[in-house]
């Protein structure tokens, strides 16, 4: 790394020689502007908009423009003799609690070392610092602009944090902030379990820039003289109406399935509020088929129960008849007139 500020933290009587270093770099995969044809490199003139002559870096100056097309010039002179804090020094203000400090005022970062003999009061601050838990809260100048920053400890180095100044952040104008929006009891119950199922701790480290590594890959592909096929995705159309308890239900288990948990209950997938009917209909439609079903198979039982006893009534009736012919024979015999010689 390359120092870019060199100057000195100062507290009290305190005096520490540092060096300053970005602490972060961006990624972020740069183009230049090239004509399509044949790849030349874009350039552009700085040419006056007045009289139309290109203007040295020597002759360009700052300008405010305030309105009505006039301008007011600022020369190297006039900034000057501004009341800016001495730019090689870093100066704690005073100490306060971590948490106080909004994480939304936070610009940049910077490593801090200590430079020829400061190492000892530099390592004294490091480690009051984080006994305490506090942040210094201090003023610096840095590319000619006074900055609030804190100073705190991050693996064993002092990390200055460059702020926003509090007239710097907006304020959220929405009109849902103005409705009187009631959530229900059970909706917040099940969002919190929700986010109890997803609860974790922060890796940074498992988290990837998937577009860079694919865009670096086209161009890597590029390089080589290979094409890159991409496999299509379908997007599915998100639903106009979602169910908001069964949506949260759905993903409360996708949440547990993901950890391996097994589910609470069986919770369905989210259902848009429009097919939720068709979903009855036809839940309600198999019911009614299977009850027709039924009905005949009833039947059909019935039928083959009674068969049994049908036949068993019959052959009882053959019985009795045949019973009752012999003795008809023997009665018909014994009535009939005897034959005389």
């Amino acid at each position: 790394m390359r120092a870019i500020w060199k100057g000195a933290v100062s507290f009290g009587l305190v005096s520490i020689g540092v060096k300053l270093y970005s602490a972060t770099e961006e990624k972020d995969i740069r183009f230049h502007q090239v004509h399509r044809d044949d790849g030349g490199r874009i350039r552009y003139k700085r040419t006056c908009s007045v009289c139309g002559e290109e203007v040295t870096y020597d002759d360009i100056a700052k300008g405010y423009d305030i309105g009505g097309g006039e301008m007011v010039i600022l020369t190297d002179e006039d900034f000057a003799d501004l009341p800016l804090t001495s730019s090689r020094a870093i100066d704690v203000l005073e100490f306060v609690p971590a948490e106080q400090v909004d994480p939304i005022l936070y610009n940049k970062a910077y490593f801090l070392e200590p430079e020829g003999t400061a190492t000892k009061p530099y390592v004294l601050l490091r480690d009051a610092l984080a006994d305490s838990e506090r942040v210094a809260i201090v003023k610096v100048a840095l590319r000619q602009r006074e900055q609030l920053a804190t100073l705190r400890v991050r693996e064993g180095v002092l990390l200055l944090n460059t702020m926003l100044w509090p007239d710097e952040v907006r304020t959220p104008d929405f009109g849902f902030l103005d409705e009187d929006l009631k959530v229900r009891p059970p909706e917040l119950a099940m969002a919190s379990s929700l986010i109890d199922s997803m609860a974790g701790e922060f890796a940074p480290d498992a988290f990837t820039d998937d577009y860079r590594a694919a865009l670096q890959e086209v161009i890597d592909a590029k390089v080589e003289g290979r094409e890159v096929v991409q496999p299509e995705e379908v997007e599915a159309a998100p639903a106009a109406a979602v169910d908001l308890m069964a949506a949260l239900k759905a993903s409360v288990e996708r949440a547990r399935a993901a950890r391996g948990e097994e589910p609470a209950g069986g919770a369905a997938e989210p259902t848009p509020i429009s097919s939720a009917r068709s979903a009855q209909k036809a839940a309600k439609a198999p019911a009614k088929k299977a009850a027709e079903k039924k009905a005949p198979a009833k039947k059909a039982a019935a039928a083959k129960k009674a068969e049994p006893a049908k036949k068993a009534g019959a052959k009882k009736t053959a019985e009795k008849k045949a019973a009752k012919a012999p003795a008809k024979k023997a009665a018909e015999k014994k009535a009939a007139p005897r034959k005389t010689a």
